[in-house]
Formats: C-alpha cells, structure tokens, sequence
C-alpha cells in the first residue's frame, strides 16, 4: 500500500551530517524519476534535489555543493546525504517519486513519502 518508506530524520547540530533513506516499492522505483522536497510550515515545498532512472543528479540552489542525492537501484532505496547543516536547513524532508505515464493521454502520477523532520540546532 504504502510506496516510499522515509527515515533517517533527527536533531543535528549545526555544521554536522545526517543521511535520509526512502525505501521505495519495486515497480515505482525502476520507472520513476525521483526527488527530495523540503517544507518549512507558512512557506512552499522546496525542491532539494532530484535524480532520474540513470542517476543523473540536479540540485537546487541551497543544496548545492553541501548535498548528495543517489540510488541505490538494488535496494530499491533513494538517499539523500545531507552536509554542512545550517538552521536553515531545519525542515520537513519529503521523497517523491513521479511515476511516468502510460499513454500519451494519461498523466504523471505525483507519489509523496509521509516526510521525517529534519532539526538542526543552532
């Protein structure tokens, strides 16, 4: 039922390391490019970073130079490796998955972890 699994969120303290897991089902994961979000509350879900079915990465401006995003096609799980934490960077973290379409007159099919809370303390 249940298609991406987070975890890895937590406290960290400023200028420290966290990893985030997304277990991801089989048949979404092998066709579906995917994506870290983040969303502080009052302000629009930030795009992270993103990686596509042949683990070509992009990143959004915050996350440049500080942030990793890779998958691991065997364990059909997404990571994101998270360096260099700021304050700022305290937010809810979201994996996503965006399932192609199956004709050319369907649509994609948006697919959200529940999101595990990233801290990061001054």
């Amino acid at each position: 039922q249940v298609e991406l699994v987070e975890s890895g969120g937590g406290l960290v303290q400023s200028g420290g390391s966290l990893r985030l897991s997304c277990a991801a089902s089989r048949r979404l994961f092998t066709i579906s490019p995917m994506a870290w979000y983040r969303q502080v509350p009052g302000k629009e879900r930030e795009l992270v970073a993103s990686i596509t079915t042949s683990d070509s990465a992009n990143y959004g401006d915050s996350a440049k130079g500080r942030f990793i995003i890779y998958r691991d096609n065997a364990k059909n799980t997404l990571y994101l490796e998270m360096n260099s934490l700021n304050p700022e960077d305290t937010a809810v973290y979201y994996c996503h998955a965006r399932r192609p379409p199956v004709s050319i007159e369907s649509g994609y099919v948006e697919v959200w972890g529940q999101g595990t809370l990233v801290t990061v303390s001054s």
